[in-house]
C-alpha cells in the first residue's frame, strides 16, 4: 500500500497580504489615519467656516475604525487558532 501524497492535517498556507505581518502594517496606518481624522474634525470644529465640512473626517474616522476593528478580529482569531493547533 503507498503512501498519500497529500496528508489530511497539514498547516495551511495564507497567502501574504492576510499574514500577521501583513495585519499589523494594516493596523498601524490605519491608526495613523485615525489620528490624521481627529485631527481634521478639530480643526473643522475650530475655524466656523469649515463647520459644514466636519462630516468628512468624521466619515474617515468611522471608515478606519470599521477597518480597524475587522482587522483586530482577524488577527486575534488567527492567534487563537495557533495555540489550539500546538
Amino acid at each position: 500500500m503507498r503512501l498519500t501524497q497529500n496528508p489530511l492535517f497539514r498547516r495551511t498556507i495564507t497567502p501574504w497580504y492576510d499574514s500577521n505581518a501583513a495585519c499589523i502594517v494594516v493596523l498601524g496606518f490605519t491608526l495613523l489615519v485615525a489620528v490624521f481624522s481627529f485631527v481634521g474634525i478639530d480643526v473643522a470644529e475650530s475655524d466656523p467656516a469649515y463647520r459644514a465640512y466636519v462630516w468628512l473626517p468624521l466619515l474617515l474616522l468611522l471608515l478606519s475604525l470599521a477597518v480597524l476593528a475587522s482587522t483586530i478580529i482577524r488577527l486575534v482569531q488567527r492567534l487563537q487558532g495557533q495555540d489550539g493547533d500546538e
